[in-house]
């Protein structure tokens, strides 16, 4: 059974099912957990055929087989259903496409038969972590804002740019750590909502950013919970890309000294419900 929400403690089809170096290719057809590791599914039924940000063969390659070290990772881009989510502990979605890229087909949106599925899954006791990049990302927002209001938040096109940000030690989870941002949107929370939606990171406006003025008040990541399961929200994509995991930055701009893997893997491990990397009684 999974702890309350810690207030002090506290990641087209593939029809082929491939099984190397840990990661998993699959289509509709659930697999078989690794014994002993939570299992993360890497979502990309809602990202448009020809988008080639954000792919794990690609710009998340390494992020991903980090994450492998912890975790058995699955990727699909088939429809979710209750059947394909069996025996996953997260949902991980990275930048939900908009329109379709040059000639390709237009992109599934999160419609509500997939919202349905996916809080079935989050109040079951599910895990779901969704990221979102800044403008000129093909982001869409007007029904995964229909998703993140299930958690109490809404996304709004008001842009920070990159900044170090040092996390207070008193932050959950990943308190203590320095995230390296690299631009998005904003969080706006309902602090009366029943999934008691929690500002992990809200922007810090005394650190300037390092390549624009653009820095907005308001939450960069937040957390909730509903029902049996947790839900995190991040207001970029690019942080955990090859890139930044490179010392390369974006645009050749560089947030030196970074803890973002670590900071990652902290978040998809909360999100399955292993705070601290011990699982909760």
């Amino acid at each position: 059974m999974r702890t309350p929400f810690p207030a002090n403690h506290m990641k087209r089809h593939f029809q082929l099912l491939l099984l190397t170096c840990g990661i998993g290719f699959t289509g509709a057809v659930p697999l078989p957990a690794q014994a002993g590791k939570p299992v993360v599914l890497y979502s990309r039924t809602w990202n448009a055929v020809g988008e080639t940000r954000y792919q794990p063969d690609g710009t998340y390659s390494g992020i991903l087989a980090k994450l492998k070290e912890t975790c058995e990772v699955r990727i699909s881009a088939g429809p979710v259903s209750g059947k394909m989510l069996e025996g996953v502990s997260v949902v991980l979605i990275a930048n939900p496409s908009d329109k379709a890229v040059e000639s390709h087909p237009a992109p599934r949106h999160l419609v509500a038969e997939d919202r349905a599925v996916l809080l079935d899954f989050v109040k079951g006791g599910g895990g779901l972590m969704l990221m979102g990049n800044q403008e000129n990302h093909n982001l869409e927002t007007k029904e995964t804002n229909a998703l993140l209001a299930e958690f109490g938040m809404k996304w709004e096109d008001r842009y920070t740019d990159i900044k170090g940000l040092v996390l207070p030690p008193a932050v959950p989870v990943i308190g203590g750590l320095k995230w390296g941002y690299y631009a998005g949107n904003t969080l706006v929370l309902s602090a009366e909502h029943p999934a008691r939606p929690q500002a992990w990171v809200p922007n810090d406006l005394k650190v300037l950013p390092l390549n624009s003025p653009r820095n907005e008040p308001g939450v960069l990541l937040a957390a909730a919970t509903l029902g049996q399961g947790r839900f995190i929200a991040v207001t970029d994509a690019g942080w955990i890309g090859n890139p930044v995991l490179e010392g390369k930055g974006i645009a050749g701009v560089v947030v030196p000294g970074d803890n973002n893997v670590e900071i990652f893997q902290r978040l998809i491990a909360w999100t399955a419900g292993a705070a601290g990397g011990t699982k909760p009684k």
